[in-house]
């Protein structure tokens, strides 16, 4: 429209002009409040929190299940609710989740570790740990901080930065658009004038298309989860290792083949990695997990 009122005269450059700015404008005020909101990033935060309330869900059925749940049972579930409420809040006003930090970090929904009750009717055999499968842990700990999390964060940084410019950057165009278009047909800034309406809303569109036909927010989102899994992982083998109780921790084979699972790995391919990790240290390539 812009363009058209430069070359038009009369009451039609008049209309044309006044209907691009207005268009501009709007665009201008509409992109900013959807750039703030971020909905591809939204989305992905209220899958992730669906996913793990489901997760849950599992989680209290087989309790109930197994029967005769304790209040400190009660207790867990419902600190693991709050704290999955809070990572993930549901209210656009308010309580909304910052979608431009100013730093990276993982993704944390769960609450702090506490000590387990000792388990009953265990054997004698230290509940399934020994010093080999210490080391293996902590292993596997240096390898997901070093590797895994470091680079999704290292990911996520980049596509935040990526995401900060790109919705900046559209409404600021659109703005300028408006400007320009506003200025068409006047004597001293015509030319200039009509070049800003015609590229600044151009580049604002292929901007605003590959912010949001990208799902730049939603990439974010999902390698500052894709963190927080793994920051989880850690702390759940250092709650274990750190307690000197050895009733108190989780089966050492079972945990170890938790630990495999979730990074989708065998015993022996675990094994190999944290064996891999205390010979080559930070020189290792590999990656802990061969799911993500």
């Amino acid at each position: 429209m812009a363009g058209i009122a430069a070359i038009s005269v009369g009451a039609p450059a008049v209309a044309m002009k006044l209907s691009s700015t207005v268009m501009y404008v709007a665009a201008t005020g509409m992109l900013s409040v959807v750039n703030k909101i971020q909905p591809s990033q939204l989305a992905e935060e209220q899958r992730n929190a669906a996913r793990l309330f489901k997760q849950l869900q599992s989680q209290i059925e087989t309790t109930l299940s197994i029967g005769n749940p304790t209040a400190f049972d009660v207790k867990e579930m419902m600190d693991k609710v709050l704290a999955l409420d809070k990572a993930y809040p549901l209210p656009l006003l308010g309580a909304m989740l910052e979608k431009f930090p100013a730093t990276v970090e993982p993704a944390v929904w769960w609450p702090e570790q506490r000590r387990k009750q000792p388990r009953s009717g265990n054997d004698q055999s230290h509940n399934g740990w020994d010093g080999k499968l210490e080391e293996e842990m902590r292993e596997i700990i240096n390898v997901i901080r070093r590797k895994d999390e470091e680079d999704y964060l290292r990911l996520g940084g980049k596509a935040l930065k990526l995401n900060k410019i790109l919705a900046v950057s559209g409404p600021v165009l659109t703005g300028l658009a408006a400007v320009g278009s506003a200025l068409v047909g006047s004597p001293s800034h015509g030319s200039w004038a009509v070049v800003l309406g015609v590229v600044g809303g151009a580049l604002a569109s292929v901007v605003n298309s590959f912010e949001h036909g990208g799902q730049v927010g939603m990439v974010f989102e999902m390698y500052r989860s894709n963190a927080g899994f793994f920051k989880l992982m850690e702390e759940s083998i250092e709650s274990n290792l750190e307690e000197e109780d050895l009733e108190r921790r989780e089966n050492g084979q079972v945990f170890e083949m938790k630990v495999g699972l979730q990074l989708g790995r065998s015993l022996s391919e675990l094994r190999d990695v944290a064996a891999a990790s205390s010979v080559k240290g930070e020189d290792m390539d590999e990656f802990a997990s061969k799911l993500f």
